[in-house]
């Protein structure tokens, strides 16, 4: 036990169970967990860091929030002489009591522990400086000391309960856990710890999705420590911090991370974009956390590009998203998703080279005297971004949540009116029949008009059975070809991927022949030249051969001549 005494304090301030007591072990239906979840600028307006026309002044120094229009997005500059906090992002962050908390985070490929806390109230940063709780000596955890900082984190997610910021899952180099850890945040302590989780506790990963939905969190997909894309959903129950894996019907988003998640009424889980190791998506699934099926929605309205790294807020029934990438450049503009209705919209846009056009950044909501804002922090577009952005979202109709019916809910429902609808037709026509056959009794004999009525009744009875028969055959196909279907789209994903890959290939394949003829025809000139070289080789052969006759003839010939002379002297003394 890591937390025991430490969580028992935890628990005497805030009324959540103690999870050292006895759980039961029950698990029950797969869909148990959640039984008891129940509702409890436009372009070029100026908004990056050198646009002095689209910041405002926070605190004593200007109107803060206030002064932020509708829909467009502005700098918030902190007070004067207020320090600021290292940029960073894949960082953390929540909104409590006008409190921006930023946790963690990444710069320079190295992670971060601080904890920076920007004060609306003032428009001042502070370091949040944690010590371990009292009972650290029960966290087990390795170099434990007394003034040992928040573990480094980065691609972790945080979310606020009561009065304690929970962070999950992450990135971190200290720990050597394969298990999904969790942390708790005192606020009213400014003290951290450990928690200890049960039940199956989740693989370690970053990049993942958690949002809370009562008081349960959903976390979805990710990215393992051996670079593994996940596509799981897992519930930690913070009453007990008992994890249970669930398992829902087929047709999921495929593997992921670095998307976003929210929840719509309480009763639906929102996924969209992500990426995986070589493609960004745009897609868009909605889980029904009564009944556990996904469904792939029809979107109208704006065209999304695909996008991973960005950040999303869910604000009444208006899903906001910003930021992000596609791998080749940071998405410019904001957008907004009416969750209602499936429509997409584009609230506003910035430029490419705005801090907002990145990905890693955070986005939270505020709400100050009665107003709702948007606050965006920190990103990466090839600089580091430690800048608050705000903006006021412009009020928009508010529709009542309406439920929405999934495929298999929509085919049973029409499958049992249909039914009920043959079954109310022959009820109706033997009440006629019966009704008919009444009048014809008091006319003829009873004997024969009895037997005829039962005879109409049998045939009527019949004609339902095979009627009844015949929808539970419809049913059977319908549910084969579902199956057939789902085989279908995971086959077609699977090619896809397949066909990325070989592409890839032929253009890797395609890029070395072009190398490969550019040094075929760089050695036929060297050939060439070396031809050419050979002849004038042979050629200067020739020439010195032929040099060499010449001057073997010459001496030859002066040499036959001295000894002539030698001879006729000798002849001419003779004489004498």
């Amino acid at each position: 036990m890591r937390i025991a005494g430490d969580w028992r304090e935890f628990t005497r301030r805030t009324n959540v169970a103690d999870p050292t007591s006895q759980p039961s072990q029950s698990a029950g239906h797969r869909r148990s967990f959640l039984r008891s979840l129940r509702p409890t600028r436009d372009l070029d307006w100026g908004m990056g860091m050198e646009e002095e026309e689209g910041a405002i002044n926070g605190g004593e120094e200007g109107p803060g929030l206030a002064a932020a229009p509708h829909d467009r997005w502005v700098l918030l500059r902190p007070a004067q002489g207020s320090p600021r906090p290292s940029a960073r992002y894949k960082h953390a962050a929540e909104v409590v009591q006008d409190k921006l908390y930023v946790v963690g985070g990444s710069r320079n490929g190295r992670s971060l522990s601080d904890v920076q806390v920007f004060d609306f109230r003032t428009s001042k940063w502070s370091a949040l400086l944690l010590s371990p709780s009292r009972d650290s000596n029960q966290l087990n955890l390795e170099n434990n000391a007394g003034n040992q900082p928040f573990p480094a984190l980065a691609s972790h997610s945080m979310v606020k309960w009561r009065n304690m910021l929970l962070v999950v899952a992450g990135n971190s180099r200290a720990s050597t856990s394969n298990k999904v850890s969790v942390w708790f945040i005192d606020l009213e302590t400014n003290s951290w710890s450990a928690v200890d989780t049960y039940g199956k506790v989740p693989m370690a990963r970053g990049g993942q999705s958690v949002t809370l939905v009562g008081s349960r969190l959903i976390m979805f997909g990710g990215e393992d420590n051996k670079r593994r894309l996940l596509s799981d959903l897992h519930v930690l129950d913070l009453e007990t911090m008992i994890w249970e894996e669930v398992k829902t019907e087929k047709g999921g988003p495929a593997p992921r991370y670095d998307h976003s998640a929210a929840v719509y009424a309480e009763h639906y889980l929102l996924i969209f974009g992500g990426s995986s190791h070589s493609t960004c998506f745009n897609d868009m699934y909605l889980l029904d956390l009564q009944t556990l099926e996904w469904s792939q929605p029809d979107t109208q309205g704006a065209h999304i590009t695909p996008r991973s790294g960005h950040a999303g807020m869910m604000i009444d029934e208006n899903w906001y998203i910003v930021g992000g990438g596609d791998n080749a450049s940071g998405s410019t503009d904001t957008i907004v998703m009416n969750a209602s209705k499936f429509v997409w919209s584009v609230v506003t846009s910035v430029s490419v080279r705005d801090p907002l056009a990145c990905e890693g950044l955070t986005l939270c909501s505020a709400t100050v005297d009665g107003e709702k804002f948007l606050i965006a922090f920190g990103g990466y577009n090839g600089k580091y971004n430690n800048e608050i952005f705000v903006m006021k979202p412009k009020p928009r109709n508010f529709v009542q949540p309406r439920l929405f019916q999934s495929p298999a809910a929509a085919a049973a429902a029409a499958s049992v009116k249909a039914a009920y609808a043959v079954i109310t037709a022959t009820d109706e026509k033997t009440k006629d029949i019966v009704a008919t056959d009444d009048l014809d009794v008091k006319r003829a004999e009873p004997g024969s008009s009895s037997k005829q009525m039962v005879a109409e009744i049998d045939a009527l009875n019949g004609e339902k059975g095979e009627l009844e028969s015949r929808l539970a055959e419809v049913r059977s196909e319908n549910s084969k070809l579902k199956d057939k279907l789902d085989m279908v789209k995971l086959s077609y994903g699977e090619l896809t991927k397949e066909l990325r890959s070989v592409e890839n290939q032929l253009a890797a394949e395609g890029s070395r022949c072009q190398k490969l003829e550019s040094q075929i025809a760089a050695a036929h000139k060297r050939l060439e030249s070396a031809s050419s070289l050979e002849n004038e080789l042979e050629a200067l052969q020739q020439q010195i051969s032929q040099a060499e006759q010449t001057m073997t003839t010459s001496q030859r010939r002066k040499s036959g001549g001295v000894w002539k002379w030698v001879g006729g002297s000798a002849e001419v003394s003779d004489n004498e």
